[in-house]
């Protein structure tokens, strides 16, 4: 990553770069859809990748789900831009906010296992992520032919 590149949190006029980031994988099946109203509801969860002249070029979130346990979500590079650190750069900070926040355990659900795999993810069953199920998943179109990953990051 070039050093005119920052990592920041997103502000609410970065929605539409990041709905677009993540519409780009959700279309290719790797990730799922978020819409506009979600990104604006959950804005202060998401981190950025800016270039030089403010452009979004990546994007991260972090969801709190207990006191031991987050996850992170949305993690999307621009597709140009992909495989010059930009996507672990995002995830060391989205993983070092989870860390002041006091969090053990963050995961992500993933078909990306390689790169997360890499930053110190272990793959696990997600029966050990009761708190995502219940909450969150079982309102997914996929709950019931669901194909992610589940990855564990103990800190």
């Amino acid at each position: 990553m070039s050093s005119s590149e920052t990592i920041r949190a997103a502000k609410v006029q970065d929605v539409p770069a990041i709905c677009e980031l993540v519409q780009y994988y959700a279309e290719r099946g790797r990730m799922l859809h978020r819409s506009e109203e979600s990104a604006y509801e959950c804005i202060r969860n998401f981190l950025v990748a800016v270039d030089g002249a403010g452009h979004v070029v990546g994007c991260v979130a972090v969801a709190v789900f207990w006191a031991d346990l987050a996850e992170i979500r949305s993690l999307a590079i621009e597709q140009g831009r992909r495989g010059v650190g930009i996507g672990t750069r995002l995830l060391e900070a989205a993983i070092d906010s989870v860390r002041q926040l006091g969090i053990a355990r963050v995961f992500t659900l993933t078909y990306e296992t390689e790169f997360f795999a890499r930053q110190g993810f272990e793959i696990v069953a997600r029966q050990e992520l009761p708190e995502k199920i219940w909450t969150v998943c079982i309102a997914c179109p996929k709950f019931d032919a669901c194909d992610e990953i589940a990855m564990m990051l103990r800190l």
